[in-house]
């Protein structure tokens, strides 16, 4: 027989356990059984992950744990990345302003629905995965919550969360296409947004012909001028760029993922219409400072910085020749280049052009949105 203190113990466990299945709110039985319908707030995509293989000069891609890819949520993300379902009036889709040839806008700031336009330029997505926060400021911690944004953006899509959602239910493609690749038919932003993101992490670029030279050791991928403009950028006494654009020993994702005040935008007065980083954080050290972007496909994205001011490589070039504009809170490492030669010049300009790698088709819009994308991008 069981001894009283083992009977008072195992009685007083189940007065424990009782009182924290109360606060849990524990019930053994399935949500399904009760007539609850499950949460797919944390759903995970159904099927085998996905390996996003990084092209030579790339690190691995970062997934995060709870949004591992699979083939049919990168479809799907493909997708909807392409689809101007997203926004109010079905004009306007992420890839109208992000779209393929460099995975950003061609304009210094872009258009919206009803012609709105935006005061920044469009960031690239190449190479986004790896950011350690999104947009110019750095206000979103994840290609998910970035994604988010310009939906609910009055001059981007100027749409709404439950109206997207609304949107895609109506549709029994998209249904479809939700339970494919989610397993459930119930669409969320949630999962709008994971699909997104999953297609962009796939938005790689490396195997250039620097990256060829550099870390797979071929010393005829660069021209002698693409040569000589990479030393003197790495060189402190030169261009000593790779201060922000770093280059690491085995991979070179081309920025520090910080924030830097380079004058841009700053008027003779050192007055800024647009504080960035510092709208997010209100520190002073952050007061007109933008993330440095990646310098991956750079001659194909112009204009260039934050606010589009740039129309060509050289000019922003020229901006660093000129140690960028004063203003309190210039950037420490910002300092004229002016000593350089034009020759030298050029060969920075060589080596920068040397970073453009050939992006995969499949990273352009599904053939029946094809002609969506074009009519967007005319």
């Amino acid at each position: 027989m069981r001894s009283p203190e083992r009977i008072r113990l195992l009685v007083f466990s189940l007065f424990l356990f009782a009182l924290v299945a109360l606060a849990i709110g524990y019930n053994p039985v399935p949500a399904s059984s009760r007539g609850v319908a499950p949460t797919v707030a944390g759903a995970m995509p159904v099927g085998p992950p996905l390996e996003i293989k990084a092209p030579l000069g790339l690190p691995p891609v970062p997934i995060p744990p709870d949004n591992p890819p699979t083939a049919a949520s990168v479809a799907l993300g493909r997708r909807l990345y392409y689809d101007p379902v997203l926004s109010a009036d079905n004009t306007v889709s992420c890839a109208s302003c992000h779209a393929p040839f460099g995975f950003t806008d061609t304009h210094p700031v872009s258009t919206g629905v009803g012609g709105k336009k935006g005061t920044r330029h469009s960031p690239t997505v190449i190479n986004s995965a790896y950011n350690s926060l999104q947009f110019w400021d750095g206000r979103a911690p994840s290609l998910e919550e970035q994604a988010k944004g310009p939906i609910i953006n009055p001059v981007e899509m100027a749409s709404t969360h439950a109206d997207v959602v609304k949107r895609l239910q109506a549709d029994p493609k998209y249904v479809s296409l939700f339970k494919q690749a989610w397993g459930t038919d119930q669409i969320t932003i949630d999962l709008v947004v994971k699909s997104i993101a999953s297609f962009e992490r796939t938005v790689l670029c490396g195997n250039s012909a620097f990256d060829r030279f550099y870390y797979g050791d071929d010393k005829t991928a660069l021209s002698a001028s693409a040569q000589r403009g990479l030393k003197l950028f790495i060189d402190p006494k030169k261009g000593d760029c790779t201060t922000c654009h770093t280059i690491g020993k085995e991979y070179a994702l081309f920025t520090d993922n910080k924030f830097h005040n380079l004058g841009v935008g700053a008027d003779t007065r050192g007055n800024m219409t647009d504080l960035g980083r510092y709208d997010q954080t209100k520190n002073d050290a952050d007061w007109g400072a933008f993330k440095t972007p990646t310098l991956r496909n750079i001659a194909k994205r112009a204009p260039y910085m934050h606010d589009g001011s740039f129309p060509t490589l050289k000019d922003a070039l020229g901006h660093y020749i000129g140690g960028g504009n004063m203003n309190k809170n210039l950037d420490k490492e910002i300092h004229a280049l002016d000593f350089l030669s034009f020759d030298e010049r050029d060969d920075l300009l060589a080596f920068l052009e040397s970073l453009t790698a050939k992006m995969p088709e499949t990273l352009g819009p599904p053939p029946d949105l094809a002609p969506k994308q074009t009519a967007q991008n005319r």
